[in-house]
């Protein structure tokens, strides 16, 4: 029997299938509240058909979501298709972090999955770092506590910012410079952009490591941006782990089957 899992993000869906532990589909879609639950009904049967999956073999559901207005319209498509009700991370859902925000309720939902499986997978503590639309920084110690972070623009948001608010500023290539000091305006703007996002990254892990004593902390990246930050010079991140919030989503699931 299988698992189906998705992480409704600001700019994508990420979804996918596990048979038991083992990870075996998994797709992106793009996040538009204006889309039907047919709609994404259909685009979920063509990928499930394109893998030779059957939606009959599904016998569970989890769903992220830091959209509100989708959470109805995929929760219809899960019945409709599916004939399941999904488990959406959210207060009541049991997650094995005790979270140590002013206001719990607040913290979206990606983090805590991320969270979870960050110190399930890896122990702690840790330090997760997730490059989508947003970055967010989430610190974790070694009792599966979290304690909090922060969030700054994304790499693509910052290069869109860019290019809608200012009059002579391209679009661009996300993609590293062989120079920090560039010599066009593409290459200018791609140091800033990422060469700047390394030095944030850097300063921030320092600090935190600093503020918490975790100086032996992991520090662990997962978003589809991580890997413009890979350096051979400096080594920002112990683990690479783009499935992390996928696997966050099977974890809690089996948290909360019974």
């Amino acid at each position: 029997m299988l698992l189906f899992a998705m992480d409704v993000g600001n700019t994508n869906i990420k979804l996918g299938v596990f048979e038991g532990d083992r990870l075996v589909s998994s797709w992106r879609l793009q996040s538009k509240a204006g889309k039907t639950a047919d709609e994404y009904g259909l685009m979920v049967t063509q990928l499930f058909a394109k893998d030779k999956l059957n939606l009959s073999d599904v016998e569970g559901i989890i769903m992220s979501s830091v959209i509100p207005p989708l959470n109805y319209t995929l929760e219809h498509m899960c019945r409709y298709y599916f004939g399941i009700k999904p488990l959406v991370v959210g207060p009541g859902i049991k997650t094995s972090l005790n979270i140590k925000y002013d206001n719990p309720k607040e913290v979206g939902a990606d983090r805590i999955v991320n969270s979870v499986a960050a110190y399930k997978l890896y122990d702690g503590p840790c330090i997760v770092i997730d490059f989508g639309t947003s970055t967010t920084f989430n610190v974790i110690s070694e009792n599966s506590e979290f304690l909090g972070g922060a969030i700054c623009p994304g790499i693509k948001v910052s290069a869109e910012a860019l290019f809608y608010h200012t009059a002579k500023l391209p679009r661009i290539e996300l993609m590293r410079p062989e120079k920090v000091i560039g010599r066009s305006t593409v290459t200018n703007m791609q140091s800033g952009i990422i060469n700047g996002m390394i030095g944030m990254v850097k300063y921030m892990i320092e600090k935190m490591k600093e503020e918490t004593g975790f100086y032996d902390a992991k520090v662990i990246a997962t978003g589809g941006m991580s890997e413009l930050l890979m350096t051979e010079e400096e080594k920002l991140f112990d683990i690479v782990d783009r499935r992390l919030t996928l696997e966050g989503l099977r974890i809690i699931y089996n948290y909360n089957k019974s």
